[in-house]
């Protein structure tokens, strides 16, 4: 007798019968083994992120202290001829406010920003990523609307996988996580034009992380 079901109803029918058979975990420990190696005895997480951020074409600046960063702010500043610059957390603000840097802190003519000024969650060592959320006043726009985003962020902050960031979060935020956590890897970018690559197409096409010892 001839057999008149199709090829995805044999599939559907084995994947029943399989289903029907239980089988023990055979990776019951699975989700508590490291997804990587350990960090060598001769590497840092400054320097192993700074590579991994330079190799998503994103640029880092080391500061041993506020005057040094206050400094090397003013000069990229003056190199790129910035006038727009967005800042709307108030421990950023009152840093700048210290060494007289200029910037806005309203959203007044928002859309004619050239830099976003946001301070971060963590610096994600092993793949250069910064770790964001909507938990300050910096919100969702900060960071994606202007074409530079800047991050200031602390030696404190650097951890060495996605997960060692959530378990900041977590114990920062208790019970009320924010609504938004994302992680940003580098330039906004996209290849999905003639698979050429375009940064800056879905959001900033710089980004520059400045890391103060602290």
């Amino acid at each position: 007798m001839k057999d008149n079901t199709t090829a995805k109803e044999r599939m559907l029918k084995k994947v029943r019968k399989a289903l029907l058979v239980k089988r023990d975990n055979p990776y019951p420990n699975l989700e508590d083994q490291p997804l990587y190696g350990t960090l060598g005895e001769d590497e840092s997480l400054e320097v192993m992120f700074a590579e991994e951020l330079i190799a998503v074409s994103g640029q880092f600046v080391f500061c041993e202290d506020e005057i040094q960063f206050i400094e090397s702010l003013l000069n990229l500043a003056e190199q790129r001829q910035w006038r727009k610059i967005y800042c709307w957390e108030p421990a950023l603000q009152q840093l700048l406010d210290t060494y007289d840097y200029p910037f806005y802190q309203t959203d007044k003519d928002f859309d004619q920003a050239e830099v976003g000024f946001t301070l971060c969650e963590a610096l994600v060592a092993r793949n250069g990523s910064v770790l964001l959320s909507n938990g300050n006043m910096a919100g969702r726009r900060l960071s994606i609307y202007p074409p530079v985003h800047i991050v200031l962020a602390y030696t404190s902050q650097l951890v060495l996988d996605l997960k060692d960031g959530f378990k900041l979060l977590q114990d920062k935020y208790r019970q009320r996580l924010p609504s938004m956590i994302t992680t940003v890897t580098g330039p906004s970018r996209t290849a999905d034009i003639e698979k050429t690559l375009v940064l800056g197409a879905h959001g900033p096409k710089e980004l520059f992380v400045f890391l103060l010892d602290g």
